[in-house]
């Protein structure tokens, strides 16, 4: 069997290993337009397909290569990877409205016509005609954010009319983290609630919930979008966990994601779960070995699973994941301008009791602009340990490090 990993980048880099493990042969595509901000690892592919615009052409490679299936390893290659399968006629995902999957005002737009909740929205190339649009819901903040980005992009949550018509100038003129030029910006309605996570995989239209996460300390409101301070996965027998389960297997239908992987984030509000966005690839940037160890499974590793051996997640035969220690994901934050300190200058970070594992995103001796989203976030850490209070204690230390100069040049 062969795989083609439509942009391998950032947690996709992962997934050659996976693929090896279970005996899967692979190789790489390049959409016109992958992330360049996010890790790759070329070396790790006997072919690279650089796809130029033309399908029929770069389907027509895949198949001298006997390839099989295709998976999107990043949200730039969700629409490449669907219109791929479904030129060769593999394994892929419904193609009625293929890009629900990556343009937000079309997916919140599916998922309401299935009868779920999602936020009010409007995409609009006017800034008049969004401010209109918000008085008349009635309700601020409201959020303004490319329609087809990732991460933090430009988003802003906008209290009145001209932070409205500030942040509509602002995403207009900027290009996506794909180098697209924004020529409208969506507006949503704000969602008041805890925020989280749901990653899956499935196969032929079967899904496996691989685990679910909450954020903490997102932003509520009042100017640019900062990341969550951190995030942790939430017990599988948890009410919340079951409820937003239940919510997610029905959007993931709605949307026609059948084969392949999803990173779903939901806001649980006082009506219920409600859709922020559903990416139909890999989520995040956690590291597959750290978050194996602490819930006994991951879903890169389940992705390569679902490709080798479909009938494992059909059958419904993989186990549901179980916390098997505390962990907890933090976004590191820059409270000013600085500097990311030398190794030596991370020594105390390491040294707290429940430090695991640190990925600098930027370079030490780097500079590091005040922490505002996730383009300005140096790096993350993982801090695990049986004992919740001493996570707790360590994750309080690591923010007066940072407050007390740690990024300080």
């Amino acid at each position: 069997m062969t795989t083609a990993v439509v942009d391998a980048y950032g947690i996709a880099r992962f997934l050659p290993a996976a693929l090896r493990r279970h005996g899967v042969e692979y190789l790489h595509v390049r959409s016109e337009e992958p992330d360049i901000h996010l890790a790759y690892r070329p070396e790790d592919f006997p072919v690279d397909i650089r796809h130029e615009g033309d399908l029929a052409a770069t389907a027509a490679r895949l198949r001298e290569h006997g390839v099989d299936f295709v998976v999107a390893g990043a949200e730039s290659g969700v629409l490449l990877a669907d219109a791929l399968s479904a030129e060769l006629g593999t394994p892929g995902n419904g193609m009625t409205r293929p890009t629900a999957r990556r343009d937000k005002f079309a997916m919140a737009a599916a998922v309401k016509e299935a009868g779920l909740a999602a936020a009010e929205s409007l995409l609009s190339a006017s800034a008049d005609e969004t401010v209109a649009w918000a008085e008349r819901l009635g309700e601020w903040p409201v959020v303004l954010k490319p329609v087809a980005s990732a991460g933090t992009d430009h988003v802003f949550f906008c209290d009145s009319p001209q932070e409205i018509r500030t942040a509509h100038a602002t995403v207009l003129a900027a290009v996506d983290r794909y180098g697209r030029r924004n020529t409208q910006a969506l507006a949503q309605q704000f969602l008041d609630g805890d925020e989280y996570f749901v990653n899956t995989v499935s196969r032929d239209g079967v899904h496996h919930i691989v685990e679910v996460w909450r954020y903490h300390d997102l932003p509520k409101g009042g100017g640019r979008s900062i990341p969550p301070a951190f995030e942790h996965p939430v017990p599988p027998e948890d009410p919340a966990a079951r409820q937003l389960g239940e919510y997610v297997l029905k959007v993931l239908d709605a949307l026609e994601i059948r084969n392949g992987s999803a990173h779903t984030e939901v806001m649980l509000t006082a009506r219920g779960p409600v859709l922020v966005e559903c990416g139909a690839r890999l989520g995040g940037a956690h590291l597959p070995d750290v978050v194996n160890r602490a819930i006994g499974t991951d879903q890169v590793d389940l992705l390569a699973l679902a490709i080798a051996h479909p009938e494992r997640i059909t059958g419904r035969t993989l186990p549901p994941y179980r916390l098997l220690t505390h962990l907890r994901y933090l976004n590191l934050m820059s409270p000013r301008d600085g500097v990311v300190p030398s190794e030596e200058g991370w020594a105390e970070v390491r040294a707290l009791p429940s430090f695991l594992d640190m990925v600098l995103t930027i370079p030490p001796g780097k500079p590091v602009a005040r922490t505002v989203d996730l383009a300005t976030v140096p790096g993350y850490v993982y801090l695990s340990s049986d004992d919740a209070d001493q996570v707790e204690a360590d994750y309080r230390r690591l923010r007066q490090l940072e407050e007390g100069g740690l990024y300080d040049a």
